[in-house]
């Protein structure tokens, strides 16, 4: 069956669930003909030099997300990996330069821990706080396989040297590796695509080789969920990386922790603002209940409803959120001075302007609020507008309001949630800007 021609098709077959999964909620999205971003739609945005027309694209991903066979191209400009006003020759040096980088980060990852790169994975400890090397049977029985693999890809002949490790930032990375092991192992098993030993070994070394890279949050529980979709939807690993990498550089700030606190809180307490604001009554109810510091959104903050939602509802809600709160100068914030490629000489940069960003980020920037907050509060602040009433009439503890959040999962429409997202988000700028008024 063609899917594309089949309007209101559902787009579940992208992402093939395992047969003895029965349980995983099927898929709310439908491709429909007309208004998700289509591989034609999308080819007839680019100028014959190249020049994307945003504007366009992102009105037609707000009406119907993205056909999942151009998903991961898409994702690339909408996460800012490339400048809409580029060509296709400056984007080919941009993304060969990026894949050059990507393989010296590898290799240097390899040289301290040979297993990177080598098709396996592992998921014991490998090494004390101390720096003294662990040899366990399970160690040893990991260090075979993978060594057998080196071999296999004449990669490395000495995987597992025990000597003691010095250094305090390669003992800190790693001490995370089985961790990331661990936790790769769980990730979105019930898709067919993760049967493969090469595809989770490749999450594996996209996590790993982010750790070193981003050694001031280096990896924490999470990020296999939001890296998972990276490694599915592109083909080179380098790409996947990137992507996810410029992913992160909007939710960092979630991840990162320090001695007395941990990244998301500040995140939970704009949260606890904006249900102040637009549902006091609730946020009195919460407070009262001893959970006004929100904790119980955390899961949903830091993997972006990942749990909330079917694997390929939570791929069409991201879309929906990153489209709505583009800024069109987003790759010049990210950009890499390493990566850049030199404008030709006299061109000039275009004014940002509000027809080339997503209708949230417009809102913003109409209303003149100080502090731009990301669309994933105002998701959460739906969830718990839309379940207020069961939260004041049924919530007596910690364990209620888990339990009626819970709920929740599978039962979520990606786009109704992003519509009322919107909504809120209005009423939060009028009611807060009026509140600052003398």
């Amino acid at each position: 069956m063609n899917l594309w021609r089949d309007p209101g098709a559902p787009a579940d077959s992208f992402y093939e669930v395992r047969a003895e999964c029965t349980d995983v909620p099927k898929s709310k999205f439908r491709i429909k003909s007309g208004k998700t971003l289509s591989v034609r739609k999308w080819q007839a945005a680019f100028s014959p030099e190249g020049y994307l027309n945003i504007a366009k694209t992102l009105r037609r991903i707000h009406r119907g997300g993205i056909h999942p066979s151009i998903r991961g191209e898409v994702w690339e400009y909408l996460l800012g990996c490339y400048d809409p006003n580029s060509t296709f020759e400056e984007r080919e040096k941009i993304r060969q330069r990026r894949r050059d980088q990507y393989s010296v980060l590898k290799e240097e990852c390899r040289l301290m821990f040979p297993v990177i790169g080598c098709g396996r994975f592992i998921t014991a400890p490998i090494i004390t706080e101390s720096g003294d090397p662990i040899q366990d049977p399970l160690v040893l029985q990991e260090a075979n396989a993978a060594k057998e693999a080196a071999y296999r890809n004449q990669k490395s002949s000495n995987l597992f040297v025990s000597i003691k490790e010095t250094d305090k930032q390669i003992i800190e990375w790693k001490r995370t590796l089985h961790q990331i092991g661990l936790d790769v192992r769980r990730t979105d098993r019930t898709l067919v695509f993760y049967e493969k030993q090469e595809n989770l070994a490749k999450l594996w070394d996209i996590l790993s080789v982010y750790s070193w890279f981003d050694k001031d949050v280096g990896y924490c529980q999470g990020m296999s969920d939001l890296c998972s979709p990276m490694i599915i939807l592109l083909d080179d690993e380098a790409d996947s990386f990137w992507c996810f990498e410029h992913m992160m550089r909007k939710l960092r700030g979630n991840f990162r922790c320090t001695e007395t606190s941990v990244g998301v809180e500040s995140q939970l307490e704009n949260l606890a603002s904006i249900t102040q604001v637009i549902d006091p009554k609730l946020h009195q109810h919460l407070e009262h209940l001893g959970m006004g510091n929100y904790l119980f959104a955390v899961r949903m903050l830091m993997v972006l409803f990942r749990r909330e939602f079917s694997f390929c509802d939570s791929l069409y809600l991201w879309e929906m959120m990153w489209a709505l709160e583009y800024d069109p100068e987003l790759f010049l914030l990210y950009e890499d001075p390493e990566t850049a490629v030199e404008k030709p000489e006299g061109s000039k940069a275009k004014p940002k302007s509000l027809r080339q960003c997503g209708k949230f980020e417009r809102d913003y920037m109409r209303s003149g609020a100080d502090t731009p907050l990301p669309i994933s509060l105002f998701l959460v602040a739906n969830v718990l507008k839309d379940r207020s009433a069961k939260l004041l009439t049924e919530a007596r503890g910690l364990d209620d309001v888990v339990k009626i959040l819970n709920d929740i999962t599978g039962n979520l429409d990606a786009k109704k949630a992003c519509v009322g997202a919107l909504k809120l988000h209005k009423k939060y700028l009028r009611k807060s800007l009026q509140a600052k008024k003398p």
